[in-house]
């Protein structure tokens, strides 16, 4: 089992940034892909970001591409955690954000749907003021 927290949500106006953390724990980190997601009311939930077990590979979509970033720590002896920094927020942001983790066997694996994560963040609300 992996156990996965979100958190830094917020309430934030247009053109603002916020960071989004996603601790993990129960068992090795890096042996796992992680995604975020997020989902608007009334909407299904919608892939954003990937990244790889290793950290060097990463996917976003197109709707955040080059105002989100998705990194992660994977050191030993620090706290395992995956960050989505998002910059130039836009109303349309407004979601429910979720982290995800799926188990992989290769840095090269990036999934970018929903069924094929195993393991799920409760979610952290952000919201966008125009």
């Amino acid at each position: 089992q992996v156990q996965l927290v979100e958190s830094g949500g917020g309430l934030v106006q247009a053109g603002g940034s916020l960071r989004l953390s996603c601790a993990a724990s129960g068992r090795t980190f890096s042996n796992y892909a992680i995604g975020w997601f997020r989902q608007a009311p009334g909407k299904e939930r919608e892939f954003v970001a990937v990244i790889s077990r290793s950290g060097g590979s990463t996917f976003y979509a197109d709707s955040v591409k080059g105002r989100f970033t998705v990194s992660r720590d994977n050191a030993k002896n620090t706290e395992n955690t995956s960050y989505l920094q998002m910059n130039s927020l836009k109303p349309e942001d407004t979601a429910v954000y979720y982290c995800a983790a799926r188990l992989v066997y290769s840095s090269s694996n990036l999934p970018i749907e929903r069924r094929q994560y195993d393991y799920w963040g409760q979610g952290t609300q952000v919201t966008v003021s125009s």
